[in-house]
């Protein structure tokens, strides 16, 4: 079954939002990987990303977007961004060098994935972006969840809502 139509957005404005979510991630992605020859990283990275996700709380509603898995595992996301950059930032220290050490070491044989070095900095970057995205999907749906509550504020998708309480 199809969501229902609303009145403050078109079939097309719906459908150009649901198309664009994948291209959304893509440039987060390519954001991510590209920033250790371009500008770019992890932070720049999960703001683009959650951006794809906010556009679709707006033109979709609340409902339609929580439906979303990224939108519903978010703390969860946010977390193991957190634990990943944490471990990153701390295995170092159990091998007795000090916090955020790189590997593999200068003058070491780096591991490539085509063009991308694996290197731990990756993985920090990775981690960054899990967390960064997890905590402003969180915010986002926690500030559509609130405004939702309000009458006067409702946005789309908001008129089931009362039919299911």
């Amino acid at each position: 079954m199809s969501a229902p139509i609303n009145n403050t957005t078109s079939i097309l404005t719906q459908t150009v939002a649901k198309l664009l979510l994948l291209p959304t991630f893509v440039a987060a992605f390519a954001i991510l990987v590209k920033g250790y020859a371009q500008p770019g990283d992890g932070f720049s990275a999960g703001v683009v990303a959650s951006l794809g996700v906010l556009l679709q709380y707006l033109v979709l509603g609340r409902r339609e977007a929580e439906r979303l898995v990224t939108v519903r595992n978010a703390p969860t996301i946010a977390g193991a961004g957190l634990l990943l950059s944490l471990s990153v930032a701390v295995v170092p220290l159990f091998l007795g060098d000090p916090v955020l050490t790189h590997y593999p070491r200068p003058g070491e044989d780096v591991v490539y994935l085509g063009t991308l070095e694996l290197i731990t900095p990756v993985l920090f970057d990775l981690g960054i972006f899990f967390l960064v995205f997890g905590f402003a999907v969180g915010a986002i749906g926690a500030f559509a969840r609130t405004i939702s509550e309000q009458e006067e504020y409702a946005g789309p998708g908001t008129e089931q809502l009362e039919d299911d309480t």
